[in-house]
């Protein structure tokens, strides 16, 4: 299926949806330039600096952590449901220890405006640019959030990226089905 030029906040409802139930997935390459994906639930688009931002969670411990150090980039792509196998794997294998685009046979779609990837699978993937990252800093960090999202104290990074540009499916409205 081609994939076509959309506007960022087209599908905002589905990558919400997404993101609140099977997860997306967030593609960066490795120093090896392998592409890796690691499954989402924490995200968020906005408006930041009068650009279009996807801000990313990512934790040190994580093996796409240093991807996205090295690339300053990453993709966000949102799986059919049908991929929810494919979703949970990338959410609770490393790439440290997997080929995670060989073990979901996963597509590798080139990218216009960064280095990482898109999914051909996917029906929707942002292209996007870091242009800010900060850490989650416990002092200020509502006491209920840090012990419910941090008990062993492995605090998120944040990753501002410009969404550069956007592609979707031409019928991914009628695929993505939302429950």
């Amino acid at each position: 299926m081609s994939k076509t030029a959309v506007p960022f906040d087209r599908y905002f409802s589905q990558l919400t949806y997404c993101l609140g139930h099977t997860g997306a997935l967030l593609v960066s390459r490795d120093s090896a330039a392998r592409p890796n994906a690691m499954t989402i639930g924490w995200g968020t688009v906005g408006i930041i600096w009068g650009k279009p931002i996807f801000v990313a969670l990512v934790r040190p411990s994580r093996y796409t952590y240093g991807c996205i150090e090295a690339t300053g980039d990453f993709t966000v792509c949102v799986p059919y449901a049908e991929m929810s196998e494919a979703a949970m794997f990338c959410g609770t294998e490393s790439g440290r220890n997997y080929d995670k685009f060989a073990e979901c046979h996963f597509t590798e779609i080139a990218s216009e405006a960064v280095q990482s990837p898109g999914i051909e699978e996917c029906g929707l993937v942002y292209e996007c640019r870091v242009v800010h990252k900060n850490d989650v800093l416990p002092p200020e960090l509502d006491s209920e959030v840090d012990r419910s999202c941090y008990p062993s104290g492995d605090y998120h990074r944040l990753y501002y990226g410009e969404i550069v540009r956007t592609i979707a499916d031409e019928d991914f409205e009628s695929r993505f089905v939302m429950e």
